[in-house]
């Protein structure tokens, strides 16, 4: 079951003069991402609108754990994935989150990312009809 989605769009530029500070850097980005990034500005903002959608996943904004508690890595096929550790994984576990799917997209100039948490163990409060989805409470 869906427990929770989320959206953010950032100027990739916005994110071009933040990282020319180190500070910024190691405060917002793992290691891996920072290896993963080959320096690129739009990479980075690609993370940076992930963390954004995924805490509003959780319902809270960036409140209650660090930026780097959720890393953006991508697959080899390009995919990106999320890995939540700290307090993000606390309130994940809390929240019983499964699975976090997330997609980026990005234009010369913006970055946008979207993020859906899926609870685990749930059954579906939805079934299916022959004309489409129905709640089965009404």
């Amino acid at each position: 079951m869906i427990i929770g989605t989320g959206c953010d769009i950032i100027d990739i530029e916005r994110i071009e003069k933040s990282i020319q500070k180190e500070s910024f850097v190691r405060r917002v980005f793992t290691k891996r991402e920072q290896d993963m990034s080959g320096g690129k500005a739009s990479f980075y903002a690609d993370n940076f609108a992930v963390k954004e959608a995924v805490s509003k996943c959780f319902g809270t904004g960036v409140r209650g754990f660090c930026l780097t508690d959720i890393e953006c890595l991508r697959d080899e096929f390009g995919k990106p994935y999320v890995i939540l550790h700290g307090n993000a994984g606390d309130i994940a576990e809390k929240m019983e989150i499964a699975d976090i799917q997330i997609s980026i997209s990005n234009t010369k100039s913006l970055s946008m990312a979207f993020a859906v948490a899926q609870q685990k163990g749930k059954a579906e409060r939805y079934e299916k009809s022959p004309y489409g989805f129905t709640d089965e409470g009404n």
